[in-house]
């Protein structure tokens, strides 16, 4: 992988285009803007280019593809593709958890659900699978990610998800942060890539929280739950400080809101007396189960609670969190560009952003060149070389 992430001597697999749904316009826009700096810091393909039909289109000023899905009076809809995609190495961006785009359907207004963009999704393949040279799917949150394991008579609905992709003939299904990454043998067959984001946690926390240091006096990372102990695990390590988790008692003999919920909090680890801790997960969904856990740490006399979750959700909006950080329980929540994020959040003391769009964008780049992405699925160099520089070594 190229520092400047540019590949000066591999060609392109085929001429890049990226299908953005309105869902994602935003995070897309980005990821063009990166990918054509990238490509126009690559002088040895340029000049190749000139003479050769390999690099067609590849000094593009936008890599975006014009289309559009409409919906009809009755709530059915269609995928229009306004130009091209003929042997065109596509990739698909969806962001399942946009709640805030609305639709008519018999006088009504709709806001659009996980299901609605997901549909959306299939009817960009659709439109392109036939004639374009690969289609490959960029699902930042995936859909349906935490409906992922059977415990009982139910469904199981990420892995048909999964399936059906494949069988409509996606290449390569490309997500971040997976609720739980063994949902992928549901295709063992196919490509399913799955990034991991703790150097961004880590550059956003060195850039915002100056006085941060880095030894097992001064810092911990912990676990809300069983469930996240690989992140906070591999965390740890990197940054050399102990771990400690939390695991949640539940009333299993009574079910709300479609799930048991918590008893009690417990707390396994040693003490976060006067420390800096870190609470790593996947998401906040409604929060409550991130913010009891920041009060317990705090209430065990932690001297700072900083939540880093990839996905922010907020379901049930910030006023949980203000509480919180007017009490002095909590001190940041960083979560990243990769979902629609509520326009308020940017106006919060306690919110901090850590911007992916230059990955993603590093990671279709490497793929459209069809080359080795290993290093982007091992972060431990970069997040030691992050270290070294602040600690000024």
């Amino acid at each position: 992988m190229s520092n400047d992430y540019t590949f000066e001597n591999t060609i392109p697999i085929a001429p890049l285009k990226i299908a953005a749904l309105e869902s994602c316009t935003d995070l897309a826009t980005k990821v063009n803007e990166h990918i054509v700096n990238f490509r126009r810091n690559d002088t040895e393909a340029l000049k190749l280019k000139q003479s050769s039909l390999e690099f067609r289109g590849y000094d593009a000023d936008s890599y975006l593809l014009d289309l559009k899905c409409s919906r009809f009076g009755s709530g059915e809809a269609k995928c229009v593709l306004n130009e091209s995609v003929r042997g065109t190495d596509l990739y698909a961006m969806v962001d399942v958890m946009n709640y805030s785009l609305t639709y008519r359907i018999c006088g009504f207004t709709n806001h659009m659900s996980p299901d609605d963009h997901y549909q959306d999704l299939k009817r960009v393949i659709g439109a392109s699978v036939a004639t374009a040279h690969r289609v490959n799917v960029v699902m930042p949150f995936l859909y349906e990610g935490r409906q992922h394991k059977r415990t009982k008579r139910e469904s199981l609905d990420c892995a048909m998800a999964l399936q059906e992709l494949i069988d409509m003939g996606v290449s390569n299904i490309i997500t971040f942060d997976a609720h739980d990454p063994r949902v992928q043998n549901a295709i063992p067959l196919h490509d399913f890539d799955n990034f991991l984001l703790p150097y961004h946690f880590i550059k956003t926390l060195f850039r915002n929280v100056p006085d941060l240091k880095i030894d097992k006096e001064h810092l911990m990372v912990i676990s809300p739950d069983e469930g996240a102990m690989n992140r906070s695990v591999y965390l740890a390590n990197n940054l050399g400080v102990d771990m400690g988790m939390f695991y949640k008692r539940r009333d299993y003999s009574t079910v709300v809101n479609g799930r048991n919920p918590i008893v009690a909090h417990e707390f396994l680890g040693s003490s976060v007396e006067g420390k800096t801790v870190l609470i790593v997960d996947d998401m906040i969904s409604s929060g409550e189960s991130m913010l009891d856990t920041a009060k317990a740490l705090k209430e065990r006399k932690a001297s700072k609670v900083i939540v880093c979750c990839t996905f922010g959700m907020f379901t049930d909006g910030f006023e949980k969190f203000d509480e919180f950080y007017n009490k002095g329980y909590l001190d940041y929540v960083i979560t990243t560009n990769l979902n629609y994020r509520n326009p308020e959040l940017f106006t919060k003391p306690w919110y901090l952003e850590a911007d992916v769009s230059k990955y993603v964008a590093a990671i279709i780049n490497t793929l459209n060149h069809d080359v080795s992405i290993n290093g982007f699925m091992d972060s431990t160099e970069r997040i030691q070389n992050l270290i070294r520089q602040y600690q000024g070594k």
